[in-house]
């Protein structure tokens, strides 16, 4: 099975080396605002374009990610609302599980349902365990999910659930606020986090501004996803990279 992602996000993370990764939701973009993304993701040296979303309730996914394909080499991976939300045009998928709720069909049934289909794809696949923190409002993911999120200043919690994922065989950790969170994940939930597991720590939902996407580098994020405030100010991305690539932490 392909591990070139997941090779590389190891090997970043113990260079000391952080990444940015713009999330593009397919239902949100058309052809001009895809070219705008991918020539400044390009000229930013944006490290990963994460395509997904919550419901795509269009029929872009294909669409999409070809098109990006086409236009750029700068790695693509899918970040699916569902584990059934694939295509086979792009080069990984997380295969996301959320430990955080308590969910059965989104910690594993899910998951049994696509298995094949997944494993047909030829995508590199990595296991992700994904834990929704409380951004200060309803998100989509909250609802669709029906799992009440991490609260914001229980670290603990946040802290025993990824070395649990961690333990339990999970690839990556991703921590996410969700679409339009009014608040970013904590710093010190990030650090407790961070200081718990060794495998690589992903951060979203809720940063908008490149100090913020700063401070989560330093506090042990090893990749820093953002998507709406993008769709709001495509400009930004070049501010975030380069605040993202400005980190270099001594392994």
């Amino acid at each position: 099975m392909k591990q070139d992602i997941y090779l590389s996000l190891t090997g970043k993370k113990q260079q000391g080396k952080k990444s940015f990764a713009v999330l593009i939701d397919p239902d949100k973009v058309n052809k001009a605002i895809l070219d705008e993304l991918i020539g400044l993701s390009v000229s930013a040296k944006v490290d990963y374009l994460l395509v997904g979303g919550s419901l795509v309730i269009s029929n872009h996914l294909d669409e999409c990610v070809q098109h990006i394909k086409q236009n750029c080499s700068i790695p693509v991976v899918l970040f699916p609302g569902s584990p059934s939300q694939i295509t086979r045009h792009a080069d990984a998928l997380l295969y996301l599980s959320l430990i955080s709720g308590r969910n059965p069909e989104l910690l594993i049934g899910q998951h049994v349902v696509s298995a094949p289909a997944v494993r047909q794809s030829g995508l590199e696949i990595m296991s992700t365990g994904y834990i929704v923190i409380d951004g200060g409002a309803p998100t989509t993911v909250s609802y669709i999910s029906n799992a009440a999120p991490v609260p914001a200043d229980k670290n603990e919690i946040a802290m025993c659930t990824a070395m649990a994922g961690e333990m339990l065989g999970m690839k990556l950790i991703y921590m996410d606020a969700g679409s339009g969170a009014r608040r970013a994940i904590s710093e010190s939930m990030i650090e407790a986090v961070s200081k718990s597991i060794s495998t690589p720590l992903i951060i979203g939902g809720g940063i908008t501004h490149p100090e913020k996407a700063y401070l989560n580098c330093k506090a042990g994020a090893d990749v820093i996803v953002v998507g709406n405030a993008i769709e709001k100010d495509a400009s930004l991305i070049r501010e975030m990279s380069d605040a993202i690539h400005s980190i270099t932490v001594t392994a």
